[in-house]
């Protein structure tokens, strides 16, 4: 994170304080805050590629590095620009995409461990209705071990089994922000890769080949953690790398403003090392310190000119800690749908 004024003792976040809005099976509750950091398409487009890349993808060798460019070979990636993606936490599906002025390919839901999200009503509709499910899988109240070693199998077995029969691809982001205040695995990094893994390859096999699977740290690091990258499960097991972030404004002492490329300029080198196509799975801006309006007009251009392995961004609609939501005010949700018409994010 840039900016000298950014403190390293910022107040944390909470992803899940299981309240539910209807829109999630286990509640929404929002991810981390971020804290100081030493680290300086449309959806056709996207089937169509995707039946010749989940088995490539899956080739590859844990440790091994693809070249640090996006050739659209990835499942689910666009063939160009970049997948706008939605969090409803601020209205209906039907509600948010009149107000947006057009419908995210995306649409983000949270999930608990024991959560049917396969048979949700929300996963159902989103393929119905030609949106891809990004499902937030938390493994919450859930010893690392006994996924390493087995015991929960049958958990695990059901969710593939599920996820199989629905048969299209999907993302599923398994335990985010692990190295922020969920610290998935108790903030060891061998144990989560090694859990991250043991799921990853009980869906392959129970034959649900088309989970497209998301990594995604949080932007910034716990104090006193490893750092993101030690996370990392290995090149055979994930499809997309990713990044949760916001841009918390200044409304408490000290706080940094930080615009859309700053604020993911030094992790987006380090996932751009791994050459897989990226997700923003959750961003947003307050409205406190700066102008949210000109933040969001900075997403595309930064996209193209600085970020071109981001290949889609998930907007986190809620308002909830801070003014995340897309009206805000009169002159954000101007920018927010101009920008949701932008043909880089409509590909």
């Amino acid at each position: 994170m840039t900016g000298s004024g950014t403190p390293s003792d910022r107040p944390q976040r909470h992803r899940h304080d299981r309240e539910t809005d209807g829109q999630t099976t286990d509640g929404i509750a929002p991810p981390p805050k971020p804290v100081a950091r030493r680290l300086g398409a449309c959806l056709a487009s996207a089937a169509l590629v995707t039946a010749t890349t989940l088995i490539a993808t899956s080739c590859s060798t844990a440790g091994e590095k693809a070249p640090a460019s996006s050739s659209a070979t990835a499942p689910l990636e666009p063939s160009k620009g970049t997948l706008l993606g939605h969090y409803y936490g601020d209205g209906t599906v039907d509600e948010t995409d009149a107000r947006i002025g057009t419908t995210p390919a995306i649409h983000l839901n949270y999930y608990g461990w024991e959560d049917d999200w396969s048979a949700s009503e929300a996963t159902l509709d989103d393929l119905s209705s030609n949106r891809i499910p990004l499902v937030n899988w938390e493994p919450f109240d859930v010893d690392f071990d006994d996924i390493i070693d087995g015991s929960l199998d049958a958990t695990i077995e059901k969710h593939a089994d599920g996820a199989k029969e629905l048969g299209e691809p999907f993302f599923l982001d398994f335990a985010a922000e692990m190295n922020e205040e969920e610290g998935w695995g108790g903030h060891d990094p061998e144990r989560y890769v090694a859990a991250y893994r043991h799921v990853h390859d009980v869906f392959d096999d129970h034959g649900a080949s088309n989970v497209v699977w998301v990594w995604a740290p949080n932007v910034t690091d716990s104090a006193d953690a490893p750092e993101a990258m030690s996370y990392y499960p290995g090149d055979r097991y994930v499809d997309w790398t990713g990044v949760d972030g916001y841009n918390w404004g200044t409304s408490e002492p000290d706080f940094a403003w930080q615009s859309f490329t700053e604020l993911f300029r030094d992790i987006y080198g380090e996932l751009a090392d791994i050459g897989k196509p990226i997700i923003i799975g959750e961003t947003g801006s307050d409205e406190t310190g700066g102008s949210k309006a000109e933040w969001i007009e900075g997403i595309v251009p930064g996209l193209k000119d600085e970020f071109p392995l981001i290949k889609a961004l998930v907007w986190f609609d809620v308002d909830k800690e801070r003014h995340w939501q897309i009206n805000s005010s009169p002159a954000t949700l101007a920018a927010y749908r101009r920008m949701a018409a932008d043909p880089y994010l409509a590909p």
